[in-house]
């Protein structure tokens, strides 16, 4: 049986509150886990002792059992010196915009500037009417 130590969401809608436990991999998120081994409040302040609680006995006996944790609760591991701290990946394109919202971007940079030259040959085009009339006229 495949085991994850993870995070079990559970609070009200905006006030999030999980629990830690280890759970065979294939169960829901937030469904049937074997035993819960500490919980997290991502609303406490990161100086509050209370916002990650660990059970660290049992988390060591479940890592011998080949418990493998998640990438958010390894990172809790490794600050409370359970296991080696992991290293964090660096996602850049994560932040990036999508092909299709730089197309738009660009389509709209495209009509601005259209819209710019055809204003100013609108601007120019009346000054240059009454220079042509005169011209006409003699």
């Amino acid at each position: 049986m495949a085991l994850a130590i993870r995070l079990a969401r559970g609070g009200r809608k905006n006030r999030p509150f999980y629990r830690i436990v280890v759970a065979d991999k294939r169960m829901p998120r937030d469904g049937r886990f074997i035993e819960k081994l500490g919980t997290y409040d991502p609303l406490l302040g990161s100086d509050n002792e209370n916002r990650v609680r660990l059970v660290k006995d049992r988390i060591e006996y479940w890592l011998g059992q080949g418990a493998k944790p998640s990438e958010r609760v390894a990172i809790f591991l490794g600050k409370a010196g359970i296991i080696e701290m992991p290293k964090q990946p660096n996602r850049p394109n994560k932040a990036q915009q999508s092909e299709k919202t730089k197309l738009r971007i660009a389509d709209k940079a495209e009509k601005k500037k259209a819209a710019a030259e055809a204003a100013a040959q609108a601007a120019a085009a009346p000054a240059e009417a009454p220079a042509e009339g005169e011209a006409a006229a003699e």
